[in-house]
């Protein structure tokens, strides 16, 4: 009957062990870098599935043509704030998958916004429009050993252009993408 009673026991601190939910981490920080930028950021936790991303960084662009003596290419700076829900995490983990570091598919409203602080550029004297953009985005996080990892995402959303700061007669609106692919540094 003991033996019984153990095997019973162990069976149930088991499935308990088990019933746990898969949950983002209180607070993860580092460093990423894509084609077009580098950036650093922070995800707090809000939910056990949803955290808080803001990010500081160099947005930056390229353009050329026959009115340009040279190819251009700018930086600028970017301020955004993104909640995201990491939404499959319990499944991750089911199937013996990491999920430390946020690693894991997303769904976000990422929102961005490009003060007129300052420029970096090979062409003097260029200057930006400030636009905030709200875009709603999937993507997903995949770790590569302790500290490195690697994201992707694609959405599309809306951006208005602060135009009048400049001179213009009216502000503007537009769809913008976002597609990105960056690796990063996580501390």
């Amino acid at each position: 009957m003991k033996n019984f009673l153990l095997a019973i026991a162990l069976c149930g601190l088991t499935i308990t062990v088990k019933s746990q939910n898969a949950s983002v981490e209180k607070s993860t920080f580092g460093i990423q870098t894509g084609l077009l930028g580098l950036w650093v950021h922070n995800e707090t936790k809000l939910t056990n599935q949803i955290a808080l991303r803001s990010e500081l960084g160099l947005d930056s662009g390229i353009w050329g043509g026959d009115f340009y003596d040279k190819t251009g290419f700018s930086m600028t700076p970017v301020i955004t704030a993104e909640p995201r829900w990491y939404y499959n995490l319990n499944k991750r983990e089911n199937k013996s998958k990491r999920v430390d570091g946020n690693s894991g598919n997303f769904i976000s409203l990422k929102t961005s916004y490009h003060p007129d602080w300052f420029v970096i550029s090979n062409y003097d004297n260029v200057n930006i429009i400030s636009d905030i953009s709200i875009i709603p985005t999937w993507g997903i996080r995949r770790n590569i050993g302790k500290h490195f990892n690697y994201e992707t995402g694609i959405g599309i959303g809306y951006q208005y252009i602060f135009a009048k700061q400049a001179g213009y007669l009216e502000n503007e609106s537009n769809t913008i993408l976002n597609l990105h692919l960056r690796i990063g540094y996580r501390f």
